[in-house]
């Protein structure tokens, strides 16, 4: 168990790492690292509370956009280049393709970017009331 002063700070602290995911959408990301190294460093000295589950959900909220992110980043990357190859192969079904590919890539980027703002949002909420996130 923590004591009151303990889980003052971790909810501060908490609040601060929310904080900083919201703002690393206006950084283009850059911010990301920084709440993910807070949440690793403290998140032991929230064992057995109910703070725990929010470096948790932030943890693997991070983890699940970087993946989804760079399948889109791939699938994107991987269909421009096939786009390149239908230009010079003169390939109108190959250029389809990688139209749909590209597409398909765009949609994962933003449902991550939805998802994952969906879930800071959510964490925050749930922080804010003092209670767990799922």
């Amino acid at each position: 168990m923590i004591s009151d002063d303990n889980r003052r700070s971790l909810v501060t602290y908490n609040h601060i790492t929310y904080l900083l995911y919201v703002v690393s959408y206006f950084t283009a990301g850059l911010l990301w690292i920084v709440p993910i190294v807070m949440n690793y460093a403290k998140r032991h000295d929230a064992d057995g509370s109910w703070l725990a589950t929010h470096f948790d959900w932030q943890i693997k909220t991070f983890w699940y956009s970087i993946v989804f992110f760079a399948i889109g980043a791939l699938l994107i990357t991987f269909a421009l280049g096939g786009l390149g190859v239908s230009v010079m192969a003169d390939s109108g079904n190959l250029a389809i393709g990688s139209i749909l590919l590209t597409g398909l890539g765009l949609l994962i980027m933003t449902f991550t970017f939805i998802w994952h703002l969906y879930r800071i949002v959510r964490g925050w909420v749930a922080l804010t009331d003092s209670r767990p996130v799922p």
